[in-house]
């Protein structure tokens, strides 16, 4: 295994320094990874927006984060369901009303192993649209922003990227024959993660390099991502998972995407996460990415169909 860059404890938060004046967006903040990634840019003295689709739920977590950190926190939440992309089209252009610099945009909101095919509004299949789809379009509007701020992009992807069947499925996106779950799950976070590795390629070629692209995943940790959609099976199995050594807590699982957010100097070519021997705990650092996820021609595909999907054309 390779040593760890950061020691033997792996990265942790005592790594950030003072953010006064930094401003992070942060997508789905209201519980687990993404509540916690809140928190600790908060403490550390950052400006959060966050982005969720129910609202009543962000301002409980809003209340709860003056509560623990004191009423001067600058945080806000703007409406944004990434199932829509006429939603997240309007938070996108609010956020660019409201915010004049992104130093990091944080896509961490997902579902996951939703058990029956559901299509979004926009026509695909639910992991697809919310976790990519949706993603890819709040990235491509906001970058204008973040390429100004010289900011950075982080994707939250998961090791489910490779559980599933390890490429993107172009003749059948949506599943229409054979949906199961787990791998329509895998391959929204496939896409997620490949579309990465292509969006570095693309600001090489434009000379645009100011902008840092990352990929990481939280591990196995204790949040609510998999009660929140998963069947019941799936709700049973983790649930039972959760009280073995074969999880983390939701803080923990914060720390790859707050490490790709702020840490200075960090390769954009690697894959970040806990580093055990399954990669599902332990401590955060590099790790070994498999060869589909970076396979050039299905993620110059998958690019251009993106584009063409959401209607939406990067301005590189």
């Amino acid at each position: 295994m390779k040593t760890n860059q950061f020691g033997k404890e792996g990265w942790t938060p005592n790594r950030i320094e003072n953010l006064n004046g930094k401003t992070f967006v942060i997508t789905g903040t209201t519980s687990g990874t993404g509540f916690e990634t809140a928190k600790i840019l908060l403490s550390k003295g950052a400006k959060v927006v966050m982005l969720n689709r129910n609202t009543q739920k962000a301002e409980n977590t809003i209340a709860i984060l003056k509560q623990e950190l004191g009423n001067s926190i600058n945080v806000a939440n703007i409406e944004m369901d990434l199932a829509k992309q006429e939603s997240v089209k309007n938070a996108a252009e609010e956020v660019l009303k409201t915010v004049s610099k992104i130093d990091a945009l944080i896509c961490n909101a997902a579902i996951a192993q939703v058990p029956k095919q559901i299509c979004t509004v926009d026509g695909w299949e639910s992991q697809m649209g919310v976790n990519y789809f949706g993603h890819f379009t709040l990235q491509a509007l906001l970058f204008p922003l973040i390429k100004k701020s010289k900011g950075r992009i982080v994707t939250v992807g998961s090791m489910g990227y490779d559980m599933g069947i390890k490429t993107i499925k172009f003749d059948d996106l949506n599943w229409d024959n054979d949906y199961t779950p787990n791998d329509a799950y895998s391959q929204s976070k496939l896409a997620q993660i490949m579309s990465v590795y292509e969006l570095q390629d693309r600001l090489k070629k434009a000379d645009k390099t100011d902008v840092k692209v990352y990929a990481c995943h939280p591990g196995s940790s204790r949040t609510s991502l998999i009660s929140t959609s998963g069947s019941l099976m799936m709700r049973i199995i983790f649930g039972l998972m959760k009280l073995s050594p074969l999880t983390q807590s939701a803080e923990k699982g914060a720390y790859p995407q707050l490490m790709c957010a702020t840490e200075p100097n960090l390769d954009q070519s690697s894959f970040y996460g806990p580093t055990s021997r399954n990669n599902w705990t332990g401590p955060v650092g590099e790790h070994k990415l498999e060869q589909h996820a970076k396979d050039k021609a299905v993620a110059e595909k998958l690019w251009s169909l993106s584009e063409k999907e959401t209607g939406i054309k990067w301005n590189l």
